[in-house]
């Protein structure tokens, strides 16, 4: 009788264990089925903003010619500051914060996994420039094309001027793509909080860019006349 009983609950053990391993087998094989899906829809809604920038460029384009030579001047003057980082800005779009995590590191993991690096910063710049940012700014320094992002020993450099975490990320743009750009599943924000690095987001209807304190200085290029060379 007690051999009977020993074998019915071994049974039963094995139809619990083997219901459990289907039942997380499927839900494995839905959330690997979800996230193609998810990508081609991300990476749709970024083709569709892109086309929709051209549009807005080629428009941008029949207007500067309809203009006059002063008017267009100005215009492109105006133009060239906004894209240089030389004079501030302001519109809609987020600021982010990011802070080094409040966790305790476990012993048989890297402490530096726990803390905020140079290239956390460089994938959550890099999301919000793919989403369509139009300025951005860390810890008030201006990001222009000549703009660095490094470790410095314990804290990030950028623009060669030194500065330790929060780190503040302000970026003009549309509200929702840059949020979602950061939010998207498997994306920055997933792979800090492995860590328990704070990564906040909020949306502004007015996000202020300072302009780039730093004077641009080139020694060995200059302007050309001539087209791209070809082979």
């Amino acid at each position: 009788m007690q051999l009977e009983k020993g074998r019915l609950s071994i049974a039963c053990v094995c139809m619990v264990l083997g219901f459990m391993l289907v039942i997380q087998f499927k839900s494995t094989e839905d959330i690997r089925a979800s996230q193609p899906s998810q990508r081609v829809e991300e990476l749709a809604a970024r083709l569709h903003q892109a086309e929709a920038e051209n549009k807005e460029l080629e428009e941008e384009n029949r207007v500067l010619k309809g203009m006059s030579g002063d008017a267009k001047s100005e215009k492109l003057a105006d133009d060239i500051l906004m894209i240089s980082g030389m004079t501030p800005l302001e519109g809609p779009g987020v600021i982010i914060t990011i802070d080094d995590s409040a966790k305790k590191a476990k012993m048989e993991n890297d402490p530096n996994l726990y803390l905020v690096h140079d290239e956390d910063i460089l994938k959550v710049v890099n999301e919000l420039r793919a989403a369509g940012a139009e300025a951005l700014s860390i810890n008030g320094q201006r990001l222009t094309a000549n703009s660095e992002i490094r470790c410095a020993g314990p804290t990030i450099s950028v623009n060669n001027v030194r500065s330790a975490p929060p780190f503040e990320i302000r970026a003009i743009g549309d509200k929702d793509n840059l949020v979602n750009s950061i939010n998207m599943r498997g994306g920055v924000a997933d792979s800090l909080k492995v860590w328990g690095i704070s990564l906040t987001i909020q949306p502004m209807d007015n996000v202020w860019i300072p302009a780039y304190k730093a004077t641009a200085k080139y020694k060995l290029a200059t302007t050309s006349k001539k087209e791209e060379e070809t082979k």
